[in-house]
């Protein structure tokens, strides 16, 4: 299935997780991708393991800094064009309203909503001349409440909300715009955010119980949903937050 030969994609937080898993599925069906990380080392080791070539463009820097933001567009300028934004890159730090100072508040918005609106904004231009897609990675707190992820949830919950007022907007110019809710999945997010290794592991067994299907997921089994959104497969559905939990949101919290 080659559904994105010549096409050119713009994939954020690229060298772990959900973002690494699509940039790799994406330039196994064809694509050309600009991979985005703040870590040049990780860019590095994505490049040797994806084994793409030149159609795998690796760009470090901070998501936060507009001047980055404005060079990954001018980047996507220079291979003339975007056909696909996947807005993957994301922060998870725990915190109550007692414990979530302003400082973590700002910075959790700041990379996993501004930067996201921002990037979007500047790249809408390139998206409306090829009439293609947008695809925010949110998560199951985005349309679920949860304790002890305050901040999370709200930018989370800002995610899928753009997400919905992006896709009206875009409709009359062709461009879709959807996001994708994943319940836990295996990959760096927890322990960047501070876990440690023994709670991590029980964290994941525990969550067998607290999602339907009885296990995590995997972020190979995001990424395929994110590219099915992002291909003409997907033509007439946009503004849609798919749940991809393994049943999670149909749960009361426990």
């Amino acid at each position: 299935m080659n559904d994105f030969n010549g096409k050119r994609a713009l994939v954020t937080g690229a060298t772990s997780g959900i973002g690494r898993a699509t940039a790799r599925l994406l330039l196994e069906r064809g694509a050309t991708v600009l991979g985005t990380a703040r870590r040049e080392a990780a860019l590095q080791e994505t490049a040797s393991d994806l084994g793409a070539g030149d159609r795998w463009r690796p760009q470090g820097g901070d998501l936060t800094s507009a001047d980055f933001r404005a060079s990954l567009i001018a980047a996507t300028e220079e291979t003339g064009g975007l056909d696909l934004l996947v807005n993957a890159a994301g922060i998870l730090t725990t915190g109550t309203w007692e414990t979530t100072g302003l400082d973590d508040w700002d910075r959790m918005l700041d990379i996993n909503l501004r930067s996201v609106f921002d990037l979007t904004r500047r790249a809408i231009p390139q998206l409306k001349e090829s009439r293609g897609a947008i695809v925010n990675v949110s998560s199951v707190t985005g349309t679920r409440a949860f304790p002890g992820v305050l901040a999370y949830c709200v930018s989370k919950a800002g995610v899928d909300q753009l997400t919905r007022c992006l896709a009206l907007e875009l409709a009359p110019d062709g461009v879709r715009v959807n996001a994708v809710n994943p319940g836990v999945v295996r990959t760096e997010l927890h322990r960047a955010g501070g876990m440690e290794e023994a709670a991590y592991m029980a964290f994941l067994e525990r969550s067998k119980t607290t999602h339907p299907l009885g296990r995590v997921g995997q972020p190979e089994e995001v990424a395929e949903l994110i590219a099915f959104l992002g291909s003409s497969r997907a033509g007439w559905i946009t503004g849609e937050t798919i749940a991809i939990d393994g049943g999670r949101a149909q749960t009361c919290n426990r």
